[in-house]
C-alpha cells in the first residue's frame, strides 16, 4: 500500500495526480470527508485517489476542479492517468485516437470501443477476465472523451452486420448498444455504416483495421492481435488499405439504410423500441 506520506509524484501519472489532489485540498483546509461531502463521493474514495490505490474517473475530476478552483488541472491530468492505465502495447494507439483528424474503422465482429456503451464494454473485458474489470471498463470509456472535444475528429465507422447479431452481454446489453449507435443519426462527425451479409465476398474479409488521418502527420493503419497491436506508416499498406476502406464504404449500406437496419435489429431480435421523445442514449 503506497502511504500518502511517501508518495511520489514522479513515479506515474496516477501518483501524480494523487500528489496534486492531496496538495490542492490541503491548500483548501479541506480534510478527505470535507471534500468528499462537497462532490458528493465518500472521504474513503479521496483517500484512495490521493494514494493511487483508485483510479478517478473524468466526473470526480470535474466536480474536484470545481470545488477546489484548480483551473481545470485534475480534469487535464485524468486524460493522462486513463491513457497510462491501458495496455502498453495499446497506449500508442490511444495516443493517435487523440491526435487523429479522422479515423476510418472497419469492425468484422464488435462495436469498436469508441462507441461502446458501458454495459457492452464491461461484457467484451469481462469475457475472459474480470479482475479490475470497473476500472479497465472505465478507462475504455475514457478514450471516448475525444468525441467530445471542441474538435473531435471525425468518425467513420463500418461495422460488419454479424456485429449486430453477436449477443454480447445479453438482450438487454445489446439493445443499448445498439441504441447508443442510433443516437448518433444527426451526428455529422460520427458516421455508421453496416456491411450487410448480403455483400457477400468483401474487402475486409482480411480482417478489421483502422486508419488514422491527421492535419500534417502521414497517415497510419492500424491491425491488432491477440495481446499486440500493429500500427504502421508503411505508404503501400496505408494504399491498400484506404482502397479497401473506400470499397467497403461503397459495399455497406448508406447512412440512413444502416441506421433503418440496426433500429429492425435491436425492435426484432432484442426487443427494444425507442421513445420517439426521447435521444437514444443507451
Amino acid at each position: 500500500m503506497t502511504h500518502v506520506n511517501v508518495l511520489d509524484p514522479g513515479a506515474s501519472p496516477l501518483d501524480y495526480y494523487g500528489f496534486e489532489l492531496r496538495r490542492h485540498r490541503e491548500a483548501a483546509g479541506l480534510t478527505q470527508k470535507q471534500l468528499g461531502d462537497i462532490v458528493n463521493y465518500t472521504g474513503s474514495l479521496v483517500g484512495q485517489i490521493e494514494t493511487a490505490r483508485k483510479l478517478p474517473t473524468p466526473e470526480f475530476s470535474e466536480r474536484v476542479d470545481a470545488a477546489l478552483g484548480t483551473g481545470g488541472l485534475l480534469s487535464r491530468l485524468v486524460a493522462l492517468v486513463m491513457r497510462s492505465q491501458l495496455p502498453a502495447w495499446f497506449q500508442h494507439v490511444a495516443e493517435l485516437e487523440a491526435r487523429a483528424t479522422e479515423i476510418c474503422t472497419f469492425q468484422m465482429g464488435m462495436i469498436h470501443g469508441l462507441l461502446q456503451t458501458e454495459a457492452y464494454a464491461r461484457a467484451t473485458l469481462g469475457a475472459l477476465d474480470r479482475t479490475r474489470l470497473d476500472d479497465r471498463t472505465a478507462v475504455r470509456l475514457a478514450r471516448q472523451r475525444i468525441l467530445d472535444k471542441e474538435e473531435p475528429p471525425v468518425l467513420w465507422m463500418v461495422l460488419g452486420e454479424a456485429s449486430l447479431f453477436q449477443e454480447i452481454g445479453g438482450p438487454e446489453t445489446m439493445r443499448g448498444q445498439l441504441a447508443h449507435l442510433l443516437s448518433f443519426e444527426t451526428t455529422p462527425g460520427v458516421n455508421v455504416q453496416v456491411l450487410p451479409f448480403s455483400a457477400g465476398a468483401h474487402a475486409g474479409l482480411t480482417g478489421s483495421f483502422t486508419i488514422f488521418r491527421f492535419a500534417s502527420d502521414p497517415d497510419i493503419v492500424y491491425t491488432e492481435g491477440y495481446g499486440s497491436g500493429h500500427p504502421t506508416a508503411d505508404p503501400d499498406t496505408i494504399k491498400n488499405c484506404s482502397l479497401r476502406y473506400d470499397h467497403l464504404q461503397a459495399t455497406a449500406l448508406s447512412l440512413r439504410d444502416s441506421a433503418e437496419l440496426i433500429r429492425r435489429v435491436m425492435e426484432e431480435r432484442y426487443g427494444g423500441q425507442l421513445d420517439p421523445g426521447r435521444d437514444a442514449v443507451a
